[in-house]
């Protein structure tokens, strides 16, 4: 089983198992799975945040304006009584400095249950994970995004309104166009997988770019086509540069020590005292002279 280590640019993204007899269309397309899953997930777990906080999504008609232009305008969010939290709404409203979101906050017990599940699927997918040896998967992907949905439906029951990005996600209809998240996701026909300098090529299997054997860990980079090659991973990891630099710094030091001390500065040395022998044989060492 050959283990990859997938990257976008130079930051680490997660591991992945599978084999050297994959077809690299199937491999590409598992990486992204995960990759662009992971993004999902970091989206809706920001959107969460905020629904515990804020509540629901204003209706688009009424993004972004204020309550006295609402009230002239005389619009009205009919999903007020609709999508309402399991326990009812907390007395008054939390406003969303933002102005995206309604205010209407749900229970505290229901926002703990929005937040702990938040907070356990981070670490399931956290990038931390490289560090830790531990591979990601597809199923792994999906299992989180199911226990994130979960949390949403006991928390509103009654389903948030349509036009909520989190049922958006969930429903597959997010709209990303003109955001900073439309450019960290990677679609399939604009896909590009590269390896030690070299693109990896559809329509061929792993092991013709990595070779055959099985048991071994190699660096892949993900990347948008015509980005042209990724930058080559360093000869050596920065806490090896970290470490040769601290050996070096101590060689030096030595070395200036060394230099500082005098030739001579032996020779005060009992071992290089020219008499020692015959002073030993005579029975004159160690002999101290005190006035009486």
């Amino acid at each position: 089983m050959v283990r990859l280590h997938v990257k976008k640019g130079d930051e680490s993204q997660f591991l992945y198992d599978t084999t050297v007899k994959i077809p690299t269309d199937s491999l590409l397309t598992e990486l992204l799975e995960i990759y662009n899953g992971r993004l999902k997930i970091e989206r809706i777990c920001c959107e969460m945040e905020e629904l515990s906080k804020h509540g629901p999504f204003f209706p688009p008609d009424m993004l972004g304006l204020t309550e006295e232009q609402i009230e002239e305008l005389k619009l009205v969010d009919e999903y007020e009584s609709i999508c309402v939290p399991s326990g009812g709404n907390r007395t008054g409203l939390n406003k969303d400095p933002v102005g995206r979101r309604t205010g209407r906050q749900p229970q505290e017990n229901m926002s703990s249950i929005l937040g702990r599940a938040v907070e356990e699927v981070r670490v399931k997918v956290s990038k931390k994970l490289v560090t830790s040896s531990v591979p990601l998967t597809r199923e792994i992907v999906h299992e989180q995004l199911d226990y994130l949905r979960g949390a949403v439906m006991i928390a509103y029951p009654m389903k948030l309104p349509p036009y909520d990005p989190i049922r958006m996600e969930f429903e597959g209809r997010e709209e990303l166009g003109g955001t900073h998240d439309s450019l960290q996701v990677i679609a399939r026909e604009e896909a590009e997988m590269w390896f030690c300098g070299k693109q990896i090529f559809t329509g061929k299997l792993l092991e013709e770019f990595i070779g055959k054997n099985e048991k071994t860990k190699v660096v892949v980079k993900l990347q948008k086509n015509g980005s042209g090659p990724p930058a080559r991973e360093p000869v050596m990891s920065e806490e090896e540069r970290k470490l040769l630099m601290m050996y070096a710094y101590r060689k030096q030091e030595e070395q200036k020590k060394l230099a500082e001390d005098e030739d001579d500065a032996h020779l005060g040395s009992e071992w290089a005292d020219g008499g020692q022998l015959k002073r030993q044989f005579q029975g004159l060492r160690n002999i101290g002279w005190k006035p009486k």
